[in-house]
């Protein structure tokens, strides 16, 4: 009885913790502790205990998605409940490979299991899912930029990696009877210590001095839904729209970027162009099964079809597969969701861009997590990223996740937001590597799994 109370008091303080530490507006010091009170508990219940807390935890925790996924993104309530459910099964197996482990007196092992098990549910849900990285815990980290710049290297497979591994170690090293704690003490604090001296030393270098094009991010909310071109709503938008690059032309901008399907139009014919200003629009483009979700560039004719639509929402659209790049600018054109794919990103920046301009459309509440994702994909890949988004957040960042200039879309009238965007990249180990530090997780899993098998010799 006390050992179930034990688990279910565990349970209840990580999922407090993972509700506040994980999500749409996530504090990033709670996300750290999260995993630490199913873990400290795991050793001193049973194995059955040990997985029933670890898979309650993940649960509570997540449940604040359900309005989220089945209201904002219309989720049918079986896959909804599929995308709460399996992970948190699986949390709770990281929990129960944890205990296993400590129960073998295998030390090292069980703390490396933790962060390794859950970087492999993560990948295993970017590849085969349509929502890329969407579901990383990184990006809770995504204003704490010392951590951040690991993702330079890793990907934000390592951020999750660290988010885990210190309670993991924590745990371990507190457990009763546990062994090898020396081995424990050093690999973690040798990882932690590194990530965050190599995340200074990066910020310590920048790109002030270096070229840049003035860019203005331009959002209005109304109408919310996308406007017909050929309708006195659309000639009324277009007219606004018209005035304010006029007005960000008058200031100096070079480039002017408009929101994800602001424009319905049959063809590409949009009257934006501006001598001395590239326009990128965010258009809804074609009739019937040609219809693509496209940003088009005026006066240039460039245009980018986005690759990756939202399941449902978007279901009417033909995906592109094509790059996009502004002659003879290495300035790249990407929509919205494409920036939660980290290899298309890492494509761009293999192809020679060095900045991304990105159309967009969030829905509200998740303005900060989906401008932020954004800013992680730059600094995987060394690119800064101009991103406009309708019913969210307009924001300029450079590769290192410094936020150069950011507001808020939907307040009354036209929303502009001036910065200069850098438009030279920064080279990454992630760009050459690619996701070597997800498969050295599945590697490390394996191996954890592989010594529950072996006894300890005497």
């Amino acid at each position: 009885m006390k050992r179930a109370l034990i688990a279910l008091a565990a349970a209840l303080a990580s999922a407090v913790l993972l509700h506040f530490g994980t999500g749409l507006h996530p504090v990033a010091w709670l996300t750290w502790l999260a995993p630490l009170p199913v873990l400290l508990a795991a050793p001193r219940v049973s194995g059955g205990s040990a997985f029933a807390a670890g898979a309650l935890a993940w649960l509570g925790g997540q449940l604040q998605w359900w309005p989220y996924f089945t209201g904002t993104l219309e989720t049918p309530v079986p896959v909804a409940a599929g995308l709460l459910a399996g992970p948190a099964l699986l949390y709770g197996l990281g929990v129960l490979l944890h205990r296993s482990l400590l129960a073998r007196r295998r030390t090292l092992s069980a703390v490396l299991a933790v962060p390794a098990s859950w970087v492999g549910v993560e990948y295993l849900m970017a590849l085969a899912g349509p929502h890329g990285a969407w579901w990383s815990l990184a990006y809770t980290q995504a204003d704490v930029l010392p951590v951040l710049q690991t993702a330079s290297v890793t990907g934000v497979w390592g951020i999750t990696f660290l988010l885990l591994l210190v309670p993991a170690a924590v745990a371990a090293l507190l457990a009763p009877g546990a062994t090898g704690r020396l081995p424990v003490a050093v690999t973690a604090g040798a990882m932690v210590a590194l990530a965050l001296a190599y995340g200074f030393a990066r910020l310590g270098t920048g790109q002030d001095g270096g070229q840049h094009r003035e860019v203005a991010l331009i959002s209005t909310d109304n109408p919310r839904d996308t406007a017909e071109l050929d309708s006195p709503q659309g000639r009324d938008l277009l007219r606004r729209y018209g005035r304010a690059v006029d007005a960000a032309a008058a200031r100096g901008a070079e480039i002017a970027v408009l929101p994800e399907k602001t424009f319905e139009a049959a063809t590409a014919r949009l009257p934006l162009a501006r001598p001395g200003v590239a326009v990128v629009a965010g258009v809804a483009l074609g009739t019937g099964a040609t219809r693509t979700n496209s940003a088009l560039v005026y006066p240039s004719g460039a245009r980018y079809d986005k690759h990756h639509m939202i399941p449902g929402l978007e279901s009417e659209f033909t995906p592109g597969s094509a790059l996009t790049l502004l002659g003879p600018t290495t300035t790249g054109l990407i929509v919205c969701k494409d920036l939660d794919f980290p290899w298309l990103v890492r494509q761009y920046r293999q192809a020679g861009a060095t900045a991304l301009l990105a159309p967009a459309w969030d829905f509200d509440d998740d303005a900060w997590l989906h401008s932020r994702m954004a800013m992680v994909r730059g600094v995987e890949s060394g690119l800064s990223v101009a991103r406009a988004a309708r019913q969210g957040f307009l924001t300029v960042s450079d590769t290192r996740g410094r936020v150069l200039a950011e507001g808020r879309s939907g307040k009354p009238g036209v929303n502009t937001v001036f910065a200069a965007l850098p438009q030279q990249g920064a080279s990454t180990v992630y760009t050459s590597l690619g996701d070597w530090a997800a498969w050295s997780s599945v590697a490390m899993l394996l191996i954890g799994l592989a010594r529950l098998g072996i006894r300890r010799s005497a």
